[in-house]
């Protein structure tokens, strides 16, 4: 098949090549950070952590710096000195860079993943001084990439005053918005070592079952989008009998291996991109990293364009997979705190729901367990705990499905939803669900 690939860069900065691209050892980029500076760190499996290691024993050089980070999977050295001199600023809180409300050092900004696309650049709400990335070697023309993290890095490496890549023999070549001339890069810091890696999650009895009515829910020729966890992976392993199935994500995991390799997903169908896997992070293990190396069927591609608002209702029967911790009776959903313990980040959830909900054939699956707190605790309640995040308002609301079934909501009246969510709720909890107003 012919691959129809969208030129990324018509929904990105204008490319810098005036950069020195010059190759220096670590103490010599970092001293080029003027005290006071937004630093901003690479995310997710593309976290240079080795350069960050030498960010934490040069603090002596600052006295104030502003780090801002998305998912951190890993322990980051710069954590042990949050506030002296790193003042930590986090897009998506996680557990290695929790929220202070979770007794963490971030301080949480709400924002969607599509508004990295403008948020960092100069004359938005957080402008970056530095970008500090990893990139791999040179490959393919000489160009050197973003690899695993693009979505959210590529539009910060064009416009921050000052790039610093850690080169890791280790880091995967993809091909899309995060191949860079050397130029696009002011210092270059030569640095083996492991990358992050994002175990997959076991998947569990319940998991199946949550999947086994989602996959439903999922018709031939879909354009997929996948959220991260043990229910997406569970759904994966079920989609390998489907036809031409397309891939448009924020992220793909380790399933996406089966699912091509079954010849479910083929992108035939797409809208744009036929023929090849779009998506803007890579989240998993070396069996992953060496498959997307220099893998012509995926592309990556920039938080614009994988979250676009005028992207995304332009995808073939879009599907979108999330996951949430609670619902409440009106479909009001949380998927970032345990009440006013936020745990996780907005995400591109609310991206992909309003996408989905712009379209008349597409569909926004929230898939979790009916219960927490080992069965003590029902995920739909009458409303959200107090002080719980709304991550997706109700009239974006869709399909909800927990193990016992699917909750069709969109469109439908409150006193519908509410019927429709007793029913896929545990059964332990109906009777009490359905006293509530």
């Amino acid at each position: 098949m012919t691959h129809e690939t969208t030129d990324f860069n018509d929904y990105l900065s204008p490319r810098r090549v005036d950069r020195d691209g010059k190759r220096v050892e670590p103490s010599e980029a970092l001293a080029a950070i003027p005290d006071g500076s937004r630093v901003f760190i690479a995310s997710g499996c593309g976290t240079p952590l080795q350069l960050v290691e030498e960010v934490a024993s040069a603090r002596g050089n600052w006295d104030d710096l502003e780090v801002v980070a998305g998912q951190v999977l890993a322990p980051l050295a710069i954590t042990e000195y949050a506030g002296e001199p790193f003042r930590l600023v986090s897009i998506q809180p996680s557990e290695h860079m929790p929220a202070r409300s979770n007794g963490g050092p971030a301080d949480p900004v709400p924002a969607r993943y599509s508004d990295t696309a403008t948020l960092f650049r100069p004359g938005g709400p957080l402008p970056v001084d530095v970008a500090i990335v990893q990139v791999s070697p040179s490959g393919p023309g000489g160009r050197l990439s973003l690899g695993l993290s693009v979505g959210s890095a590529i539009d910060v490496v064009r416009t921050a005053r000052l790039v610093i890549a850690q080169v890791n023999p280790q880091m995967p070549y993809t091909f899309g918005a995060g191949e860079l001339e050397r130029t696009e890069i002011d210092y270059l810091v030569e640095m083996d070592g492991p990358l992050v890696e994002l175990a997959r999650p076991p998947v569990s009895e319940e998991s199946r079952a949550i999947a086994a009515h989602a996959v439903e829910e999922v018709p031939d020729e879909a354009t997929l989008q996948f959220g991260i966890g043990a229910v997406p992976e569970a759904l994966m392993s079920m989609l390998t009998d489907r036809r031409d199935l397309g891939i448009h994500s924020g992220m793909i995991g380790e399933g996406m291996i089966q699912m091509v390799e079954s010849g479910a997903v083929t992108n035939a169908r797409k809208t744009m991109d036929q023929g090849v896997i779009v998506a803007g992070e890579v989240l998993g293990g070396r069996t992953l990293f060496d498959w997307v190396h220099e893998n012509p069927l995926v592309r990556m591609a920039p938080a614009a364009y994988t979250h676009g608002a005028t992207v995304i209702p332009r995808c073939h029967r879009f599907v979108s997979i999330q996951s949430a911790l609670q619902v409440a009776l009106d479909g009001t959903i949380n998927a970032e705190s345990l009440g006013e313990r936020q745990v996780a980040g907005t995400g591109g959830q609310p991206d992909y729901a309003a996408g989905a909900a712009a379209t008349a054939d597409g569909i926004a699956i929230h898939a979790m367990p009916a219960t927490a707190a080992r069965g003590k605790a029902s995920r739909i309640v009458p409303q959200l705990d107090a002080g719980a995040i709304v991550t997706t308002p109700r009239y974006l609301a869709d399909r909800i499905v927990t193990e016992f079934g699917v909750a069709r909501l969109r469109g439908q009246p409150l006193s519908l939803r509410a019927k429709r969510l007793r029913a896929i709720a545990h059964p332990d909890f109906r009777s009490e669900l359905a006293s509530s107003p």
